[in-house]
């Protein structure tokens, strides 16, 4: 939140998972492919050594997005890579906006906020692009450009 968001660390991310694995860690009985419905994170897990900690709210709740191969195949393979990796096929997500302004539109846009924010990766499809790796730009702070405290 206080890195890439610049808001309060309170607010908590949502969760992407994959469809299949609705059922292991949300009390959801249906997808969500469109991030509109919310549920409870299953108690055991909001509980438990496996909690997912960024994505649920005090009140146990979280703002499920449930993700298809058919739907999404590229977000699909990377949640299902990073569950072969550490056998949890759930990943945070966010809007891609800073506090205060709109979401991005743009590729252009996506590029801007990317390299005011202190983000340390960015994927566009099946584009990966690395902060370190990109040509210095003469860019304001996100705290100047974003107009943040």
């Amino acid at each position: 939140n206080r890195k890439i968001k610049f808001r309060e660390g309170f607010r908590p991310f949502a969760p992407s998972c994959l469809e299949e694995d609705l059922g292991e860690w949300f009390e959801i009985d249906r997808p969500s492919p469109h991030m509109l419905l919310v549920d409870q994170v299953k108690p055991d897990i909001r509980n438990g050594p496996r909690a997912l900690k960024a994505v649920t709210h005090v009140d146990g709740s979280a703002r499920i997005q449930s993700v298809n191969r058919d739907q999404e195949p590229l977000y699909y393979d990377l949640i299902k890579a990073f569950k072969d990796r550490t056998g949890v096929g759930v990943v945070i997500n966010t809007s891609m906006n800073v506090r205060g302004e709109p979401i991005v539109n743009t590729p252009d846009d996506a590029f801007l906020c990317f390299m005011r924010t202190n983000m340390d990766v960015l994927v566009m499809g099946p584009y990966l692009l690395r902060k370190g790796d990109q040509p210095a730009m003469e860019l304001q702070s996100a705290e100047e450009a974003f107009g943040l405290d």
